[in-house]
């Protein structure tokens, strides 16, 4: 019996408080958004959201599912980041942000990421996924698998891009469920490696693009090492973006993010209301103790069955003039 009160005394002390989600988002005057939210990538715990399971359309944020499963088939051996890609006509004559790739054109799988990634160029992102599938219908059909058992279940993919031209349909996903997709590709350091680098050479040679990230975060916000910033008139602004401050790492979304200024306003109100997220869980975070190593079930097992000693006596004693 006495045991089982330091048992209980135990869990009961260092089991971590939970952080409060919830917490007041402010939206400047004449900013609307699709959703919002901020969790810890370890724990998938919400920190703040507001709308969180509004839809919306995510805009080149859809490349996250893309570089996912790339890097998936990179772990389990399907390919690498130095396999080489030909482009192919149907990649070349993607429209929209690209690096003007050439049919016969051959480059490596790590330097059509970089593209995707820091430009968002939907042509490379064409040219990914028909080098994974037989063609792009294949590719997004994997896309909503791996949506649908990552648990995004609200998520609908079209496209391997997140392009938005016509009528539709667009892909169509929540703040909530993106933060699935991040907390997946932040467990693989090539994502963050990618997803952080500012600059990259793309094509060195007569024909090259020098390439920036359009996460100004990463310049702005200390310890921020990703991950995806998305933009169309149809989709507006939105971000998918983490940072990672005295060991603990936050995810922040905002989906839809739009200014009744125009398309930049917009994506300058993005990027400070995902920066306030990060701030605000940070501070939560520092907040919350994290979590304790707990006694396996055997150990406690084998604690509850073993004669004291005296010593051991003695100090089942102290516990119950304790309780």
């Amino acid at each position: 019996m006495r045991r089982l009160c330091f048992f209980a005394f135990y869990f009961g002390c260092f089991i971590p408080c939970q952080a409060r989600p919830n917490q007041p988002i402010s939206l400047e005057t004449g900013v609307s958004i699709d959703g919002a939210i901020c969790i810890e990538a370890e724990t998938g715990n919400v920190l703040l959201e507001k709308q969180a399971d509004l839809l919306g359309h995510p805009a080149s944020v859809t490349k996250l599912m893309t570089l996912l499963l790339v890097l998936e088939d990179i772990q389990a051996g399907k390919t690498s980041l130095n396999t080489p890609i030909t482009i192919t006509a149907e990649a070349a004559r993607q429209g929209g942000s690209q690096v003007w790739l050439a049919p016969g054109e051959t480059f490596s799988t790590e330097a059509l990421l970089h593209a995707m990634m820091l430009h968002s160029a939907n042509d490379t992102s064409v040219a990914l996924a028909l080098h994974r599938e037989s063609s792009v219908q294949s590719f997004v059909q994997r896309m909503n698998r791996r949506a649908q058992q990552l648990g995004m279940s609200r998520t609908q993919f079209v496209t391997p891009h997140g392009l938005t031209d016509g009528a539709g349909p667009h892909d169509t996903t929540t703040a909530r469920d993106l933060t699935k997709l991040a907390q997946t590709l932040c467990q693989f350091s090539e994502a963050l490696n990618l997803s952080a680098k500012k600059d990259y050479l793309f094509r060195p040679g007569p024909r090259s693009v020098y390439l920036n990230n359009h996460n100004h975060l990463l310049d702005s916000f200390s310890g921020c090492d990703g991950l995806k910033t998305g933009w169309t008139v149809a989709a507006n602004a939105s971000i998918v973006t983490t940072a990672k401050v005295n060991g603990r790492r936050v995810i922040a979304v905002v989906l839809g993010c739009k200014s009744e200024q125009g398309a930049k306003p917009s994506q300058r109100a993005r990027d400070r209301l995902a920066a306030e997220l990060m701030s605000k869980g940070l501070t939560e975070l520092a907040r919350v103790e994290p979590p304790k190593a707990l006694p396996t079930a055997s150990t406690l097992a084998r604690l509850a069955i073993s004669k004291p000693s005296s010593k051991e006596e003695n100090f089942w004693d102290f516990l119950d003039d304790i309780f």
